[in-house]
């Protein structure tokens, strides 16, 4: 592939796989020497927004809807705060677009509706009450905080949809651009989001910032996150994951070398939920919070919980995300006068 990337608009290629549909994506510049551009080459060089459209499809009307996508969280209040948060940020900024909602954890839709008595929908039927409803092109927003497993699942599960409509577009997590090859660096921008809710610190106070983890290789981000905490100046904010590395085992030895006394444990995650509110901040002897009161080595042991969804500059990053979706399905489109308030979000509507 030849290096530099910019913006691609592909008007049609040959099916992939057996979908049939063509693709309009943001791309790596292939070489000219490439004569037969496959498929499977074009997708593998697919970066940032992702894009179908379907070559059946091509005379249904334009209308247009957007499909919020996230993992779900079964506290309440903090769902309040966050997902409904951005889901009402992204609706205020497409006032003619209805949003929809899909949880893609099954075992958090059990949950919910067990605890709360509402259904909310799966990825697969919230596409299917689009089609039912009359949608013909679908921007799909994954609130993932990092393009991991969980983006990944949202990836395939929106390519899956391909046939089904006239064009669909998927938009990048949270972060997802590291700065290189003329594109923006996300991870400073995400970080520069968060400075607002990083507490004041002396010389001998930390922060570490709490996310969730995974065994995809997306896991890397978070050392990227940590060298972009150096570079702002940050040296006393220190990144750690639940199931992922670095862990507190790799970050304590570093506070100590520091002289770090006190230090501030907070969740950079959509939500504040069970692994903030108890993995970290609970009362249990295993809880974060437990173990650094336990270990002796620190004056004082504070928590924050807040979900990042609560943040209104992360907020305004899924909304440009979104924005940047939108641009792709095309400006031709005829546009719904009925929007999906958060009422309805909840009830999985």
């Amino acid at each position: 592939m030849k290096k530099g990337v910019r913006r691609m608009v592909v008007a049609s290629m040959a099916a992939l796989c057996a979908l049939g549909a063509s693709f309009s994506t943001s791309a790596y510049e292939l070489n000219p020497e490439v004569k037969d551009v496959t498929p499977a080459l074009r997708e593998a060089s697919t970066v940032g927004v992702w894009t179908s459209e379907n070559p059946a499809m091509k005379n249904a009307p334009n209308k247009d809807a957007i499909l919020v996508m996230t993992f779900g969280t079964t506290f309440k209040d903090t769902r309040a705060k966050t997902i409904d948060a951005v889901e009402k940020a992204i609706q205020e900024a497409n006032p003619g677009v209805p949003v929809y909602e899909a949880y893609t954890s099954h075992i958090i839709i059990d949950r919910v509706k067990a605890k709360e008595g509402i259904q909310k929908l799966t990825p697969e039927e919230a596409f299917a009450k689009l089609k039912a409803d009359g949608y013909t092109r679908v921007a799909v927003v994954s609130l993932d905080v990092i393009p991991g497993m969980e983006y990944s699942y949202d990836s395939i599960i929106t390519k899956m949809q391909a046939n089904n409509f006239k064009k669909l577009s998927l938009a990048m997590p949270l972060m997802y651009f590291q700065g290189t090859e003329g594109e923006p660096d996300q991870i400073v921008e995400f970080l520069n989001a968060l400075k607002s809710q990083i507490p004041k610190m002396g010389p001998h106070e930390a922060t570490l910032i709490m996310a969730h983890g995974t065994p995809h290789p997306g896991n890397a981000y978070y050392s990227v996150i940590q060298d972009r905490l150096q570079q702002l100046g940050m040296n006393n904010v220190f990144v750690y994951s639940v199931e992922g590395r670095p862990n507190l085992e790799d970050v304590i030895p570093k506070l100590k070398a520091g002289g770090y006394t006190t230090v501030t444990l907070m969740p950079i995650m959509m939500v504040a939920g069970d692994h903030a509110n108890n993995d970290m901040a609970g009362d249990d002897e295993d809880s974060w919070k437990s173990m650094f009161n336990a270990s002796g080595a620190f004056e004082s042991v504070d928590c924050q919980i807040a979900g990042l969804g609560g943040i209104e500059a992360i907020q305004q990053i899924y909304v440009d995300h979104t924005k940047a979706a939108m641009e792709e399905l095309g400006d031709t489109a005829v546009l719904s006068t009925v929007s999906v308030d958060a009422t309805e979000l909840a009830d999985g509507t």
